[in-house]
């Protein structure tokens, strides 16, 4: 709908010309060639990891360890707010989640898998947007400030902060509270 309605507003203002359709086809299909490359390179990963059963070996190895599954949860988030200062969402979710995605299933969080399973789910999706948020990177807060170019980076980080600031409270939230993000999913289905 918004291509649509961006294509009828260039052509109502009369903005669209052969040069600019070419170039939004050239955009598109460079885009769509490295989110192809991608998945092709995450498809080729997660062959390897099934033949060579590491996220099953993981699993095992982390429950030998004892450590408290919520532990274990909160070491991955932070390994997405580390991995979204260097990698973009779709290569972060498509490379790490066949890995650990068994091993938090393989955890005892006292909660039907199911739920596990959509808690996990959410938490990892609200995690790689604040790991594009955080310093000393956050890849978004630069592509924001490539637009406004006359902002200087520094200013754009601390418009950031207090952003920053809620996705923290309420990611604590979920993670120690799982039943607030899971209420609604009783009533669906």
């Amino acid at each position: 709908m918004g291509a649509a309605a961006t294509f009828v507003a260039a052509l109502l203002k009369r903005e669209l010309t052969w040069a600019k359709i070419q170039h939004c086809f050239l955009a598109t299909a460079e885009s769509s060639a490295m989110i192809f490359m991608i998945f092709l390179g995450a498809d080729l990963m997660n062959a390897a990891l099934a033949l060579t059963q590491v996220p099953a070996q993981l699993a095992t190895l982390v429950g030998g360890w004892g450590l408290p599954p919520l532990m274990v949860v909160s070491a991955i988030l932070l390994l997405y707010v580390v991995l979204g200062a260097v990698m973009d969402e779709l290569s972060m979710i498509l490379l790490t989640i066949p890995i650990f995605f068994p091993l938090v299933m393989g955890l005892d969080f006292g909660l039907p898998k199911e739920s596990v399973a959509i808690w996990f789910g959410i938490m990892v999706l609200m995690t790689v947007g604040f790991g594009l948020l955080a310093p000393p990177v956050g890849l978004n807060v630069y592509v924001v400030n490539g637009m406004a170019r006359d902002v200087p980076i520094a200013e754009s980080y601390r418009g950031v902060l207090p952003f920053l600031a809620s996705d923290v409270i309420r990611t604590l939230l979920l993670l120690f509270f799982p039943a607030i993000s899971l209420w609604l999913v009783q009533y669906v289905g």
